[in-house]
């Protein structure tokens, strides 16, 4: 597995070019054994990734203990990076950026995880009550005190991102970034290149579905958000089949999977692009791997943006049962 270096000067972090996305192992996408969860993450970092991303809200909290679990015997081989600014009230769950709530977190983090500091803490989504400054120079004192190494933001605007960088050195953004979610590209992506802040690409297969597995949500769990995820409904996923059946014609005429090839495309917007991708099964952990190997020529990268061009997918990437989850800070 190739490393990628996020961030630069002081806050340069090196991970692997791929990393993996834990959230679905405890929750949002059905229900997993969470032995087969630890079997997973133990899978992908014995097959060369060293990034794993959680997060407290996972869960909630169970994500965190797992990973904890799975790295307590081989801690100097991971990047840890989880999240705060999700708090669970009984009426679901509520941003919360005050410093106060962002040290809370941090040691209950560190108390799941098993660990004496967090490799990458990212705020998980901007609090448009609070300043930003003041989130993240809670986020910078937990540095000066040893805590955590690392500081990201998850969704932020371009102008926060900014602020914050102007504030403590931003190691990297954690946002959706695919060939069917390209909304980063437009304000957020120049102004995190212009600073040498890297970028963690989340759901980089559309959750799933650009691996080509359904076709339709009828099979999966009730407890599922694709079953009311807008681009997963009718008329939408009548047009996003459409380009699915582009992204296999593509990856055929390679001889590689489609989500091969979306996270190749991934990796070739940048060396300061890191995808994280989820997955409970072996064999696409290792189909999904490949893809750090698989580079793509300039011609193909040509058809693929001619084919799939930014706002094809239909349908909005915010899902009514997700909000708080999916929704990108809207305050710049």
């Amino acid at each position: 597995m190739p490393n990628r270096t996020l961030g630069r000067g002081s806050a340069a972090l090196e991970v692997s070019a791929l990393g993996l996305g834990c959230m679905g192992i405890s929750e949002f996408y059905g229900t997993v054994d969470e032995s087969v969860g630890e079997r997973t993450v133990a899978a992908a970092l014995d097959a060369g990734i060293t990034m794993l991303d959680t997060a407290d809200v996972y869960g909630p909290f169970r994500n965190e203990e797992l990973v904890g679990r799975v790295v307590a015997k081989r801690r100097g081989n991971v990047v840890l990076a989880t999240k705060c600014g999700l708090r669970h009230t009984d009426s679901g769950f509520q941003i919360d950026g005050t410093p106060e709530y962002v040290k809370k977190a941090a040691e209950g983090s560190l108390r799941r995880l098993g660990v004496d500091h967090i490799d990458l803490y990212y705020q998980h989504r901007p609090d448009p009550k609070v300043p930003i400054e003041d989130t993240v120079g809670a986020m910078a004192e937990l540095v000066a005190e040893g805590k955590v190494r690392h500081v990201g933001l998850s969704e932020p605007g371009p102008g926060t991102l900014a602020r914050a960088h102007a504030t403590h050195p931003i190691t990297a953004i954690q946002t959706e970034w695919s060939l069917w979610s390209r909304d980063i590209e437009d304000e957020v992506l120049p102004v995190a290149r212009e600073r040498g802040i890297g970028v963690v690409a989340y759901c980089p297969l559309g959750r799933g579905f650009l691996t080509g597995a359904f076709r339709s949500v009828d099979h999966l769990e009730a407890s599922d958000l694709r079953r009311v995820h807008p681009r997963f409904q009718g008329e939408n996923l009548a047009r996003n089949l459409v380009l699915l059946e582009t992204l296999e014609e593509i990856a055929g005429a390679r001889g590689a999977t489609t989500a091969q090839i979306a996270l190749a495309w991934l990796l070739a917007r940048g060396e300061d692009v890191v995808p994280i991708f989820g997955t409970t099964r072996a064999e696409h952990l290792r189909q999904n791997l490949e893809a750090s190997h698989l580079v793509l020529s300039a011609e193909e990268l040509r058809q693929i943006d001619e084919r799939i061009p930014p706002g094809s997918a239909a349908g909005p990437r915010t899902g009514p049962g997700a909000a708080h989850m999916e929704t990108p800070e809207k305050v710049h």
